[in-house]
């Protein structure tokens, strides 16, 4: 099928902006509550890409959330949450985040 076969009905790609990368390490998850309390949790990113993540927690996160993850290398990054999800493989809760810095990963 050519792209020429395409219409404005056709649902949008799924295909990622950038590839997403298997990953192992632990990162700070911290922010504020839905009652303004501040958390600071451990996570695991177990996929990145250049704007987001995966990550592994048991922190109740809620999409919309602004984050902030502190990896072991690097700076801390802004985010937000935009997918909260229990994984059918290993039962665990995972959350997309989304960076706000439009250079993501590689900011400076």
């Amino acid at each position: 099928m050519s792209d020429s076969s395409k219409t404005d009905t056709d649902p949008p790609s799924q295909r990622p902006r950038s590839p997403r990368v298997p990953v192992n390490f632990t990162v700070e998850l911290e922010g504020d509550t839905d009652d303004a309390k501040p958390f600071r949790v451990t996570a695991e990113a177990v996929r990145v890409s250049r704007g987001g993540a995966t990550l592994v927690t048991d922190f109740p996160a809620r999409a919309g959330m602004r984050v902030r993850l502190t990896p072991p290398f690097g700076r801390s990054l802004d985010a937000e949450v935009n997918g909260v999800w229990t994984d059918e493989a290993d039962g665990r809760q995972h959350i997309g985040v989304r960076l706000l810095d439009p250079n993501g990963w590689f900011a400076e």
